[in-house]
C-alpha cells in the first residue's frame, strides 16, 4: 500500500490509496480534493510528507490524480526515515515555522514525534474528512494563539 501525507503551510492532510502499481488508478479520500482546492484558493502552500517503500508509485499517483502541481514541496522518501526528517526538510525549503503547521496522520508515532517539534498534529483513521479538518483548525488556532501569547 502506498500512502501519501499532504502537508500545508498551516494545514496538513492525509490521503491514501490501495494501489500497488503504476498501472492502477489511485483515488483520494472523499473530502481530500475539496480541502486541497480550498487551501489552494486561499493561498495556503501545500507540501507532501510521505514515507513509502514505493516512492516512485506515490509520485506517479500525484500525476494521475492531477494534483502534483498543488505542492510547493514533495518530501517522499522510499526509506523508513522518521517523519521528523520530512518536516525538517519542508521547514528548510519553505521557511514555515513548525508552530505554523498542522499535520494529519494515521500513525500515533508520527503524531507524537511531529508534535514534539511544535507542529499541531491530529490523528485520523481513514484520511482527512471535513470533521477532522475542522477539529484540526480549532486545535491549530488554539495552539498558535498560545505560542504567540508566550512570546509577548
Amino acid at each position: 500500500m502506498t500512502k501519501v501525507n499532504l502537508l500545508t503551510k498551516n494545514v496538513v492532510c492525509y490521503i491514501g490509496s490501495e494501489c500497488r502499481s503504476k498501472r492502477e488508478m489511485p483515488s483520494l479520500y472523499p473530502h481530500a480534493k475539496g480541502i486541497l482546492s480550498a487551501l489552494q484558493d486561499k493561498g495556503v502552500d501545500v507540501a507532501i510528507a510521505s514515507r513509502s517503500p514505493t516512492a516512485d508509485i506515490a509520485k506517479t499517483f500525484l500525476d494521475k490524480l492531477g494534483i502534483k502541481s498543488m505542492f510547493v514541496a514533495q518530501e517522499i522518501f522510499s526509506s523508513w526515515t522518521h517523519k521528523t526528517e520530512h518536516f525538517q526538510r519542508i521547514n528548510r525549503r519553505t521557511g514555515v515555522p513548525y508552530k505554523a503547521m498542522l499535520f494529519f496522520d494515521d500513525e500515533d508515532r508520527n503524531i507524537e514525534a511531529v508534535t514534539k517539534m511544535g507542529v499541531t498534529s491530529i490523528l485520523v483513521g481513514d484520511g482527512v474528512n471535513l470533521g477532522a479538518f475542522r477539529q484540526g483548525l480549532v486545535e491549530f488556532s488554539r495552539n498558535f494563539a498560545s505560542s504567540e501569547n508566550k512570546r509577548k
